[in-house]
């Protein structure tokens, strides 16, 4: 099922075109994260806003993510990557703008956080779909997994990046250029690969969502791995981000330097050491059993990290979590895209995105809500324990009842 080289996929020449665009665009994204969330901190200083900020990032996926998908089936999945590039670099140019004559308000940076969430909507499941234009059947699992390792790239990339555009440029000039990083993808896609195929029937309102839901409802892996990616991403998510000054305070570090950079980008560093490992050696081929096991050691490596006294312990820890959930993201990913009935592949895999991404708009309250009542080291180790029962019963489930 899997070509057996390393790194198969970036052996043919469009996906490194692909490969190059997204990571950039990641990065760019994660760029202006640091930058705008800075410049609202320094200006509000509203934990609201910042509660706002993560809705409004992962919300529009919960919402639109099928509508997306059913877009990118019907229309050319190449233009919709570029309408979500258009709006991240329109929204990078508008906090230029508002910086620069300092005339932001809170209701600017709403809509603004708005649009750029919308962006990811329409970047997301397109990009999934242009996969399957670039490379074939057989380096698909390379595909997914260096562009999941994109992904990774791009944030680990981005704080250090954004913080070096934030020292030399300044907010304004910095923010601003960071709206060219997201043109080389938009410039490629005009003479990217595209095999027209026969109209896909139109989406309407949630009727037919339910009817994507039904279209898989026979397919026990595909149901599978969605449940799993929504249930990991409803209970922790990366909600344990947004609390990470709270988690450096209770290990010793008290200032905004290198110790506390460590801790935000550890698992990112241990998710890009995956990409790479797993890629130049070929191992764990994609299968349900194996997401289910990997998902569940990222369980444990979670409630560890939220338990742990040790600053050296905490890193390794968090290095270990991202790791694991690069294995076991993009090992269901590859299933789901694999096994996807062709005819509605944009709408299954916008399906798995509202589940693996939408689902994360809730895990703020798991983590974050939870940890203002019990603690958010208990709140944390908790959530993931759950998570870890559910998919415990839920491989037993699967492993029981056969088609």
């Amino acid at each position: 099922m899997s070509a057996t080289r390393s790194f198969a996929a970036l052996r043919e020449r469009p996906f490194r075109g692909l490969f190059t665009g997204a990571s950039l665009a990641m990065m760019a994204d994660s760029i202006e994260h640091v930058i705008s969330y800075w410049i609202l901190f320094e200006k509000f200083q509203s934990p609201a806003l910042g509660g706002f900020a993560v809705l409004s990032h992962w919300l529009p996926f919960l919402l639109f993510s099928v509508y997306s998908g059913a877009l990118a089936e019907r229309y050319d999945p190449r233009r919709m990557i570029q309408i979500g590039m258009a709006l991240f670099m329109a929204v990078s140019i508008g906090w230029g703008v508002l910086f620069a004559t300092d005339a932001l308000q809170i209701w600017h940076a709403m809509v603004l956080l708005t649009l750029h969430g919308m962006a990811g909507v329409f970047w997301s499941p397109a990009q999934q779909l242009m996969i399957h234009e670039v490379v074939g059947p057989s380096t698909l699992p390379s595909a997914v997994r260096l562009m999941a390792t994109a992904r990774w790239l791009g944030l680990l990339l981005g704080p250090a990046v954004g913080a070096g555009l934030l020292l030399v440029f300044g907010a304004v000039w910095g923010i601003f250029l960071n709206a060219l990083i997201y043109l080389p993808l938009v410039l490629w896609l005009r003479k990217a690969p595209y095999r027209r195929k026969p109209v896909a029937p139109r989406l309407n309102a949630f009727a037919d969502v339910f009817a994507t839901l039904r279209a898989i409802s026979g397919h026990r892996l595909i149901v599978a791995l969605v449940l799993l990616s929504g249930g990991a991403s409803f209970l922790v998510g990366n909600a344990y981000h947004a609390q990470m000054p709270e988690f450096a305070h209770a290990l010793g570090q008290r200032q905004a330097d290198f110790t506390y950079g460590m801790l935000l980008s550890a698992d990112a560093a241990g998710a890009l050491l995956a990409g790479i490992a797993l890629e130049s050696r070929g191992l764990l081929a994609p299968s349900a059993r194996r997401a289910f096991i990997l998902a569940m050691l990222w369980c444990v490596t979670i409630a560890g990290f939220a338990l742990a006294k040790s600053y050296a312990l905490a890193v390794a820890l968090l290095f270990a979590a991202g790791f694991l959930e690069l294995a076991y993201n993009a090992m269901a990913q590859t299933l789901v895209q694999l096994h996807a009935p062709p005819a509605i592949r944009g709408r299954v895999i916008g399906l798995y995105a509202m589940s693996a991404l939408g689902m994360r708009s809730f895990s703020g309250v798991t983590v974050g809500l939870g940890g203002s009542l019990i603690g958010i080291h208990a709140s944390l180790a908790l959530s993931a324990a759950a998570l870890l029962v559910l998919l415990i019963l839920g491989l037993a489930i699967a492993r029981r009842f056969r088609p």
